[in-house]
C-alpha cells in the first residue's frame, strides 16, 4: 500500500498531497494497517522540494487525525461491545482492549494526550474513550493536541531526512518496541512520587495537629 501512495504523491500538485494527508490520517484510526506515519514522513520531503507548505500540511494532517479519532470515539460510544464482537473489525478484539482499558482506568485523560505516541493502540484508545463516555469536547481537543505534536515531528523528520526518508521506518519500528515500556515506567514513577508526597504531607499535617 505504501509504494503506490508514494508514487502518486511524487507526481501530483500540492493540493493532492493535502488531500492524501487528510484521508490517510483519518483512515489510520478506522483501519490501523494504513501506513500513515511513513506517508507523513515522505510528505516532509515534499516540503523540502517546495511542493507543499509545512504549516498547511501539518494542519491538514492534524485535522485528519482528529476526524478519525472522533469517528472511532462515536463508534465506541454507540456500538461498544457489539463492534468488538463483529468479524468486520478484527483489529479491535476483547484481548486488544485489555491494555488500553487499564490505561484509561488509571490515567484517564492523560492517555488521550499521549495517544498518538502509543504505537498500535491509537484506534483502540479512541474507541475505548467513547465506550467509557468520556467528555467528547475535551477528549477531541486533547487528541488534536496529541496529533498536532506527533504529525509535526513526523513531517519535520521527513524534511530533515530528504531522500533518506525511508530510514524513518526503522526508527519508528524501534520506537514502537521501546516506547510503551518506557512510558509505562515514567508513569509508574510519577504515581509513586505523588503517593509519597501525599503520605508525607499527611504525616506533616498529623504532626502539626498533635503539636
Amino acid at each position: 500500500m505504501l509504494e503506490p501512495i508514494v508514487s502518486f504523491l511524487s507526481t501530483v500538485p500540492w493540493f493532492w498531497v493535502l488531500i492524501v494527508a487528510l484521508l490517510i490520517t483519518a483512515l489510520e484510526n478506522v483501519f490501523p494497517p494504513a501506513p500513515c506515519d511513513t506517508v507523513l514522513v515522505f510528505t516532509g520531503t515534499l516540503v523540502g522540494l517546495h511542493v507543499v507548505g509545512f504549516i498547511p500540511l501539518v494542519l491538514v494532517a492534524t485535522i485528519g487525525s482528529t476526524i478519525g479519532f472522533a469517528i472511532m470515539f462515536r463508534l465506541g460510544g454507540t456500538l461498544g461491545i457489539k463492534l468488538v464482537k463483529s468479524p468486520k473489525f478484527t483489529f479491535i478484539s476483547e484481548e486488544s482492549m485489555k491494555k488500553p482499558e487499564r490505561w484509561l482506568k488509571k490515567y484517564g485523560y492523560f492517555i488521550i494526550v499521549v495517544n498518538r505516541f502509543l504505537s498500535g493502540t491509537r484506534a483502540i484508545i479512541s474507541f475505548m474513550a467513547g465506550m467509557y463516555k468520556m467528555r467528547f469536547d475535551l477528549t477531541i481537543l486533547l487528541s488534536a493536541v496529541s496529533a498536532l505534536i506527533w504529525n509535526t515531528i513526523l513531517i519535520y523528520s521527513g524534511l530533515l531526512l530528504g531522500e533518506n526518508w525511508r530510514q524513518a521506518e526503522y526508527y519508528m519500528t524501534l520506537y514502537g518496541r521501546i516506547i510503551i515500556p518506557t512510558l509505562g515506567g515514567i508513569i509508574l514513577i510519577i504515581i509513586l512520587l505523588r503517593c509519597y508526597l501525599k503520605k508525607r504531607k499527611a504525616k506533616v499535617t498529623v504532626s502539626k495537629m498533635e503539636a
